[in-house]
């Protein structure tokens, strides 16, 4: 039987996490996400993070950039909870830290603990399967589906002037694949929000690589930008 994150880690996923919201920062299971964290209370979560279980859940506010004019927007209710991996603090005291992804989360409440950082009562069972790795996905991804969605990226990218020829992401595993085009493609925040909250590699691949092609078709003019 394979393991679950959980289980490969030794440890029980905790019912309250620390929540850091921030507009447009997408955070997917077998995802690397790197944060330059300088606000006090961010600060904060952050020491008192490594000194428990080390995760953060990165969700984003309901309303684009609320984070930057609100102390506590409303937030989605479905985020994705990263371990920290690296953490290095800088001399001007910011911390650079990496969240490596490995589950969504539903968030149940907000609950009070002292501190100016956010803190949410979390259930994890509805994403069950992202526990079990991103080679769980790879059963649900044919090669139909891969070359359609390296299609995509390729039109994407060529709108940029570039390509994808030398990166190696054309070989990565399925999942990877997907997790690596989502989370580093300029999509529009709610955009993002519907690719972490798909059920899986191949609905999250669809609606990316609808989203990829309609960015191309933006970007030769040939519609109007979204907004």
């Amino acid at each position: 039987m394979r393991e679950t994150g959980a289980e490969k880690s030794g440890t029980e996923l905790p019912h309250e996490i620390p929540i850091f919201p921030l507009t447009g920062a997408l955070l997917l299971p077998g995802g690397r996400l790197p944060l330059n964290i300088f606000e006090p209370r961010y600060l904060a979560m952050v020491e008192d993070a490594v000194k428990g279980a080390r995760i953060i859940g990165m969700v984003q506010p309901q309303e684009p950039d609320a984070e930057s004019r609100v102390d506590e927007p409303d937030l989605y209710r479905i985020g994705c909870a990263g371990r920290i991996t690296t953490l290095r603090e800088t001399q001007d005291g910011r911390f650079e830290i990496v969240l490596d992804g490995f589950s969504r989360f539903e968030i149940l409440r907000e609950v009070e603990h002292g501190q100016d950082y956010r803190v949410a009562e979390v259930r994890f069972d509805p994403f069950a399967r992202d526990l079990e790795g991103l080679e769980s996905e790879d059963e649900a991804f044919d090669a139909a589906a891969r070359a359609k969605l390296l299609i995509a990226l390729e039109r994407f990218l060529s709108g940029r002037g570039t390509s994808m020829n030398g990166t190696g992401i054309a070989e990565l595993p399925a999942g990877e694949l997907v997790a690596a085009i989502a989370m580093s493609c300029p999509f529009h925040p709610s955009e993002k929000q519907a690719l972490l909250e798909a059920s899986g590699a191949r609905e999250r691949a669809e609606i990316l690589g609808s989203l990829l092609e309609m960015a191309a078709f933006e970007e030769a003019g040939g519609g109007l930008r979204r907004q």
